[in-house]
């Protein structure tokens, strides 16, 4: 597991893989990447509908 970093968010969201990357324990799916604010659109995996901008730096992908 490691923290995810703006570079490679962007990568995730770009990439036609599936890549398992948590907040707060639970899985997420990046939607967007913000480089300025360093912020990421996500939604968990459960319950796409509530999306949130959390700090990149708080992701976590299992790898």
């Amino acid at each position: 597991m490691k923290f995810v970093n703006v570079g490679r968010a962007k990568e995730i969201v770009e990439s036609a893989e599936i890549h398992h990357v948590s907040y707060d324990g639970k899985p997420v799916i990046i939607q967007h990447v913000d480089e300025k604010t360093k912020m990421a659109r996500i939604y968990s995996r459960s319950n796409p509908e509530n999306e949130q901008d959390v700090p990149v730096l708080n992701l976590i992908e299992e790898i």
